[in-house]
Parts: structure tokens; sequence; C-alpha cells
């Protein structure tokens, strides 16, 4: 019997100590394995389309080319890997923006080893990491930097259903956890999920989120 296939993650940032570190963490779990690492932005841009990570874990601040430029460089290729920003807590403004240009959420520096895992694993599994804490630190900036979706127009309502699972996303919870909580099949949550994102007009469960707060929905 074939063993699963890890989960490939690449790892960017300039610090050594910050990759070594992140690093350890992942090689104690049996499902995650690192195949790359760049310690600058542009060293990013030019390995992420070859090693084609599963994960890409991204410091937002770097020489030659920081986080948010990697992004929107990689996002305007087409070959943005499943990404999660590496941030401190003074950089709420720049986690605005990385979110804006295709990150799926991000991690504090100093993250633990459950935490870490598991945002890697969400991710891997094209779930988001829009967390309550995060998210109302991320909404306090959007007074001073409002985020840039295609209309800011009142979508079509909600159902009352899918208000509910909006407000499960918003807890970071994955399709699976939902459909349990809810005693719902997982295909149905699927569903309810792609209505909501249509209603909202946005692509990915974290715009949909940030969206929904921004509108009151939530």
């Amino acid at each position: 019997m074939n063993e699963p296939s890890k989960i490939r993650v690449m790892l960017v940032d300039d610090q050594n100590l910050v990759r070594q570190g992140v690093r350890s963490l992942l090689e104690l779990t049996e499902d995650i394995e690192v195949v790359a690492e760049a310690s600058d932005g542009q060293e990013a841009v030019d390995m992420a389309p070859e090693v084609a990570p599963d994960v890409m874990l991204l410091d937002i601040r770097m020489p030659n080319k920081n986080g948010l430029d990697v992004l929107k460089e990689l996002n305007e290729a087409e070959t943005l890997p499943p990404t999660i920003i590496l941030t401190t807590f003074d950089e709420d403004d720049l986690v605005l923006d990385g979110i804006r240009t295709g990150a799926r959420g991000y991690l504090l520096k100093d993250v633990s080893l459950d935490e870490l895992v598991g945002a890697v694993r969400a991710v891997a599994d094209g779930q988001t990491m829009v967390k309550p804490a995060v998210t109302e630190r991320l909404l306090a900036g959007l007074g001073k930097s409002r985020l840039e979706f295609t209309s800011l127009d009142r979508p079509d309502p909600l159902t009352e259903r899918e208000t509910e699972i909006l407000r499960l996303m918003a807890g970071g919870y994955s399709n699976k956890e939902i459909a349990n909580a809810l005693s719902v099949a997982e295909g149905t949550v699927k569903n309810h999920v792609s209505s909501i994102l249509s209603k909202l007009g946005v692509r990915d469960r974290t715009r949909a989120v940030l969206k929904a707060f921004e509108l009151g929905a939530l």
C-alpha cells in the first residue's frame, strides 16, 4: 500500500534562524516536508514556479522584493502557490495588503507547533487562515485602508444558512468541520460556500469573510 504523499512546503525568509526554527517544527510531523528555502524575495519569485510547493510560508519584509512584491508577481504570472504570510504583531496593514494580493492568511513568527502544522494542513486542503482574533485585528485597519473589491455595493442577500456557514468560515473552520457542526453533508457545505462567494462577488473564502464584515453582513 502506497504511503500518502506529504505536504510540500517552501520557506521564504531572509532570517536563517526563522527558517531553521520553522523547518525544525515541521520536521516533527510525518505528513509535511520542507522541499525548498529562499532567503529573499527575488529568489522566491524565481524558485516558486519551479518548485510548485503545496504551501509557501512567506516573510512579509525581505530584501530584493518584499513579500507583497512576491505575491503580486507570482499572482500575476498565475504561479502563486497557496501562501501563508509570516509576520509580527505590528504589520496589520501589510497583512491586509497581502490578503488582498492573494495570500490565504497569516501566522506570527512565534507560532506554536500545533498552530503551524494546523495552518499548513488547512491551506494545503484549500482552506484559509481567518481566525476571529485575526479578523478583528485586520478589520481594524479597514477605516484607513479599504479593501479593493470589484464592487462594494451590497450583494444579493445571504440566506440564514449561508450566514451561519459564513460565521463558521470566519472562525477558520474547514468545510468538513462545518458539515460536522451542522450535521449536513460536506458537499452541501461546498455548495453553500460557492453560493456565498458568488453573492459576495469574491473568489475565495478570505475575501468573502472580509467583505462580509465590511458590508456589515456578519
